[in-house]
């Protein structure tokens, strides 16, 4: 395993331990409010501290960009690391188990290593850019489901923004219509894996921040999967706009998207 990865799998597991003896308690959790929809605990406070502790004292000279604490370091930094401590926070608070550590390495703006890391199941993700995706160690690929209509795909509900809600739905229902069917779990990070994995087939969403999906999409474009923002290009990180999947999985359901486009977001 590559050493930044070693490290990053040590952040993740401490994180873990702390949502998991958080999770025992909820009503003890003190909640606040950043936005409409969007929450912050105590909890994910906890966990980021306990990340970027762990990470600044194997590589003190690195950037970080964490959801709760924002940047620290140069932004232009040659490594920069990307934190989510708790994707899947509203999930948390009510109790539903699905919510992950997300910690992704960027080298000059590129994603090198990955981990999602799921404390309910215990399921650790990993990769490295070119040396595959693992689950637990095992190595993992897409699934080999070649037709949209035998597909099963994951989204994000928009939650936040509703500038788009009606390009959306009109995507949503196309695609309740023509596939197996659609699952929003609500956390985008574990979705991702699952493409990586092969249970689920693809996955679409607006809006996404880059802690969301930097960790995500690396597992599976070493799982052999394909990630592109709306319009087909590598700028999901920048646009938040995300369409995944199985090499042929994605093409179809990129285009389904693109259909709509019109009253979609840009790109």
């Amino acid at each position: 395993m590559h050493p930044a990865l070693n490290i990053a799998v040590k952040a993740a597991r401490r994180a873990g331990q702390i949502i998991n003896r958080a999770s025992n308690d909820l009503d003890l959790i003190k909640v606040a409010s950043k936005g409409q929809s969007d929450y912050v605990t105590e909890v994910d406070q906890a966990a980021e501290t306990a990340i970027i502790e762990t990470l600044r004292e194997a590589y003190p000279n690195h950037g970080i960009l964490a959801e709760e604490s924002g940047l620290a370091g140069a932004s232009d930094a040659e490594f920069q690391w990307i934190i989510d401590p708790l994707d899947g926070t509203t999930n948390f608070i009510h109790g539903f188990p699905q919510y992950a550590i997300s910690i992704a390495l960027a080298h000059n703006g590129q994603i090198t290593q990955a981990v999602v890391y799921d404390p309910n199941r215990n399921e650790l993700f990993t990769a490295s850019k070119g040396r595959g995706a693992f689950l637990n160690d095992r190595r993992i690929r897409v699934s080999k489901r070649t037709k949209l209509q035998e597909s099963l795909l994951g989204t994000g509900f928009p939650y936040r923004e509703f500038d788009h809600i009606d390009s959306y739905l009109a995507i949503f229902k196309e695609l309740c219509q023509t596939t197996s069917g659609m699952r929003r779990p609500g956390a985008a990070s574990l979705d991702l894996a699952a493409v990586a994995c092969g249970r689920l087939d693809g996955f679409w969403e607006f809006g996404l921040a880059p802690w969301d999906m930097a960790a995500g999409t690396l597992l599976i474009s070493e799982a052999g999967g394909l990630v592109s923002d709306l319009a087909g290009e590598a700028t999901y990180l920048e646009t938040g706009n995300l369409v995944a999947g199985n090499p042929k999985v994605f093409a179809q359901l990129l285009q389904v998207i693109q259909n709509h486009k019109g009253n979609g977001p840009a790109a």
